[in-house]
């Protein structure tokens, strides 16, 4: 009989095995190990515990990432001040062709983290890479350097919503065996702060949080096997937060979750954006000539929510993201939004929440007319936190039904997190439609990824789902394929893919 990670939580805590966070405070190493079993976590030999990961590629350089972690639930690892790890990059996977390395001290101050530029790489190859430190060396990483001039095709995915204790992530190791992915982008919602163990608050309940997560073995093979793209949403600190507003406890909350999740994600931090604890990670990466990624931050520099007057950019980000768009070259540019940029009128009236972009309208219909004046067509945005898919046509006026279409969103289904019910989806989805005309497809009962393919000529998204969330071992499928052609706001089902299930079509 399968048991899933929810099942064994719940067992686990009735049978007395975890107490309240924090998770294994006071426990020895062989007490923690068991606790942990009792979680469902495995890791890789100490002291690299957490696995490998890279990120943010550029042409000439990639951002390679560990953690030691030799007792990962623990409240202190048992190591010295500062480590020396060593590094290499080869252009083999047995590691036999060195083309860069060098050593760097991991110090105390940063959970013993490794956030290293390997530089002076080739564009757009395949390289390896691998740690070393005590005695010990990691497991081996495969990442890839961005191309540069013309760039006949791309090929990523996109994850979000990965709630440990709701399920398990067989779309992950579907996406770790796909050799021809470029790199993935995560969209938030990385770890969530709550669950039956309790609520992290601190510095040390972070680091254990995203220990416990790094504990899934399908998550470590996917850093392993490509690089991301990397943003935040709520929960990597508290949900529905804005900002640093709030009480002096909520500010240093919300500093020691943002240094626990840099701590443990190849983020690339440059020049005046490496201050913690409010690091820039607004960001724009370039694939050759053919895609732009547009990497926005909607937590951090937000007013309160919940007015159609403020800002959920802030002033600095927002004259960013305007120069991003009036200096776009002619391939495709593609924003990586962690929440709902459409309009979402709720059926009875209103907006549905007021969190996402529909509680920032003024500044919402001020962007979205600089694209259609300064921007082209070619505007894609990937958006997660919905915990449902959408398609979506873009308009800079979304209760004007003549107002043009310039773009569109995709709203990818959460990898885990709790989906709405069969009968919710099934009565309410046609009254979303009704309510938002602009929306073209929408399904809320599934679990798994986007994934994209970019040609010069042809946008594609995949909806890609999984057969059963609590299955690591599960099959995953494509439910629906949608397009949008150069030159043509707009996206379009693929026509063998219409016969998919869905809540609501247009």
């Amino acid at each position: 009989m399968r048991v899933d990670r929810r099942t064994l939580l719940r067992a686990a805590l009735g049978a007395g095995a975890v107490a309240a966070w924090p998770l294994t405070e006071g426990l020895g190493p062989r007490a923690a190990h068991a606790a942990a079993a009792a979680l469902g976590a495995s890791w890789d030999a100490a002291p690299f515990t957490l696995g490998v990961g890279s990120g943010d590629p550029l042409p000439t350089s990639v951002l390679l990432w560990t953690r030691l972690a030799p007792e990962p639930l623990a409240d202190v690892q048992p190591l010295p001040d500062i480590v020396q790890v060593d590094w290499a990059v080869a252009t083999d996977a047995a590691m036999t062709t060195v083309v860069a390395a060098g050593s760097v001290a991991a110090s105390a101050l940063l959970g013993h983290s490794v956030h290293v530029v390997a530089d002076g790489l080739q564009p757009g190859r395949r390289y390896w890479y691998r740690f070393a430190a005590l005695g010990r060396v990691s497991r081996t990483g495969r990442t890839k350097t961005a191309p540069v001039g013309a760039v006949s095709r791309v090929r990523f995915a996109s994850l979000n919503c990965q709630n440990y204790q709701s399920g398990e992530y067989p779309g992950m190791r579907d996406l770790a065996a796909d050799d021809a992915l470029d790199f993935v982008v995560h969209l938030g919602d990385y770890v969530y702060e709550g669950s039956e163990l309790g609520v992290a608050t601190t510095l040390t309940d972070y680091r254990k949080l995203h220990a416990l997560y790094k504990g899934d073995p399908l998550l470590r093979a996917l850093h392993a096997a490509h690089p991301f793209y990397l943003t935040w949403d709520d929960h990597e600190v508290v949900n529905d937060y804005s900002g640093s507003r709030g009480a002096a406890t909520f500010v240093a909350r919300r500093s020691a979750a943002y240094q626990g999740w840099y701590e443990h994600m190849p983020l690339r931090l440059e020049g005046a954006d490496t201050a913690l604890p409010d690091p820039r990670i607004y960001r724009n990466r370039h694939w050759g000539d053919l895609l732009e990624l547009v990497v926005l931050d909607l937590r951090q520099h937000r007013s309160a929510q919940n007015l159609a007057d403020g800002t959920i950019l802030g002033a600095t980000q927002k004259a960013w993201l305007k120069q991003r768009i009036s200096g776009r070259g002619a391939g495709w540019q593609c924003w990586i939004n962690s929440i709902f940029l459409s309009q979402q009128r709720a059926p009875q009236g209103g907006f549905m929440f007021t969190d996402q972009w529909d509680g920032f309208r003024a500044e919402r219909a001020e962007l979205l007319h600089h694209v259609r004046t300064s921007g082209g067509p070619d505007f894609v945005t990937i958006t997660g936190d919905w915990h449902s898919a959408f398609v979506q046509d873009i308009r800079p006026d979304f209760d004007n039904p003549g107002a043009p279409v310039i773009g569109t969103e995709f709203v990818a289904h959460s990898a885990t997190s709790s989906a709405y019910s069969a009968s919710w989806n099934a009565t309410n989805g046609p009254l979303l439609g009704a309510a938002n005309p602009h929306l073209q497809y929408f399904e809320g009962n599934r679990y798994g990824h986007d994934l994209y393919e970019v040609t010069p000529q042809r946008w594609t998204t995949r909806l890609r789902v999984v057969a059963d969330r609590a299955d690591p071992a599960a099959t995953v499928s494509t439910l629906t394929s949608w397009h949008v052609d150069r030159g043509r706001p707009g996206a379009y089902e693929d026509p063998a893919t219409k016969g998919s299930p869905a809540q609501y079509r247009r």
